[in-house]
């Protein structure tokens, strides 16, 4: 059973681009054309279901397939884990990953060496690592390759911050019984370009949380793609995103139920103030033909504080077997409301303060789901500085 009409996919076709409806665009994302080799990806049209929503001349320079500037960004790895390089070729790069659309191909070829986390076997960390990724101004492209081991565990934390046009590939290999956490952070300056594939594979009783937090930038795309491959595997993808005037963010998440026992939780929340402030969020979950006794559930909910902002949602269910124990979706996109801020004003609380009460306690949810206590009071700080600057809009 499936909640989308299936198109067959066309092997043969430039990507999934559809310059003169020779064929039928591909609807489903499990169907998705998939290359390492940019030139099999047309330049995107915005006619494409995964660019539809996507600002295109505000992304167009990442389209090109040239190298980066020299310098434009930097990476520092710092915490438990040492970093080394993966050419092309080299386990387990590519392992996982392949890439859906043209900037994601292009980062491929693009990246000589990818830089290599690795969690050893058995080895379980209590202190994450920081992947901090500063640009200067200029293109850039990096793939990153996070690997844990069998029964380890770990967090790996990707911090973005300056001026850059950023496309950026993760690679995330989850082992037989590892746990991970990963974390991404985009917290750009107001003019910056990031356009992100995240492709992750979880085996055998193993689990992966992985969290998309998006406050700053100009276009910020970063799509999680996550296979629980292994029987009774278990996937948490989070997300939480404050978007202001002028501002592009957007998660297209793609969660595959491969494997039998498996279970998995979708929750993206999103707050938006200020004119022509948009964010985008697609879910699409797959329960494949063998992944019998799934559990999933996922949902998007989004507060729009001021006129002209807009939230587009989107979830998408496909179900190939009947065998589960549960599946779900939903999406809302609602206003203040009106009642909940009456109900605090009528108890002594000034309206800006019963504002920020109310904003605070709809993302709290997602901070608190993270998991990692030391995050927790930077990511309420931001979000007071978010809200201050509506304050001060008024």
């Amino acid at each position: 059973m499936s909640s989308l009409a299936q198109a067959p996919a066309d092997p043969t076709a430039e990507g999934h681009i559809d310059p003169a409806a020779a064929f039928v665009p591909v609807q489903t994302r499990s169907e998705r054309f998939r290359s390492t080799d940019p030139t099999a990806f047309g330049v995107p049209t915005g006619r494409e279901v995964n660019w539809k929503y996507t600002p295109l001349e505000r992304v167009r320079t990442l389209f090109e397939d040239v190298a980066g500037d020299e310098g434009a960004v930097s990476i520092a790895v710092s915490g438990p884990l040492a970093a080394s390089g993966l050419r092309a070729g080299e386990a387990p790069r590519g392992e996982v990953f392949v890439p859906e659309d043209l900037p994601a191909a292009i980062a491929w070829s693009r990246s000589v060496e990818a830089l290599y986390l690795s969690v050893p076997a058995g080895v379980e960390l209590d202190d994450p690592s920081f992947v901090d990724v500063r640009g200067s101004g200029g293109r850039a492209h990096s793939h990153l390759v996070i690997e844990a081991q069998p029964n380890s565990r770990a967090t790996v934390i990707l911090r973005h911050a300056g001026s850059a046009s950023l496309a950026q590939d993760v690679e995330i290999v989850v082992r037989d019984g590892a746990s991970l956490t990963v974390v991404t952070l985009q917290e750009w300056d107001d003019d910056a370009v990031h356009l992100a594939a995240h492709q992750a594979r979880v085996a055998r009783d193993a689990s992966l949380r992985h969290v998309v937090i998006s406050f700053g930038g100009g276009v910020v795309r970063v799509n999680p793609s996550v296979e629980l491959d292994g029987a009774g595997s278990h996937g948490e993808l989070y997300g939480l995103s404050f978007a202001d005037a002028g501002q592009h963010l957007e998660s297209q998440v793609y969660l595959f139920h491969k494997g039998p026992q498996t279970s998995g939780d979708v929750l993206y929340k999103g707050a938006l103030q200020g004119d022509t402030a948009h964010s985008v969020w697609v879910g699409d979950v797959l329960i494949g033909r063998d992944a019998t006794g799934t559990d999933s559930y996922e949902a998007n909910r989004n507060l729009v504080l001021t006129d002209g902002a807009r939230a587009d949602s989107i979830p998408n269910l496909e179900i190939e077997t009947g065998d589960i124990r549960g599946a779900g979706h939903a999406s809302a996109t609602g206003r203040f409301d009106d009642e909940q801020l009456f109900y605090l004003q009528a108890r002594g609380i000034a309206e800006d303060e019963a504002r920020r009460l109310v904003v605070l306690g709809f993302l709290m949810e997602i901070v608190q789901k993270i998991g990692i206590p030391d995050l927790e009071e930077p990511l309420m700080a931001r979000i007071e500085a978010e809200l201050a600057q509506q304050g001060d809009a008024r």
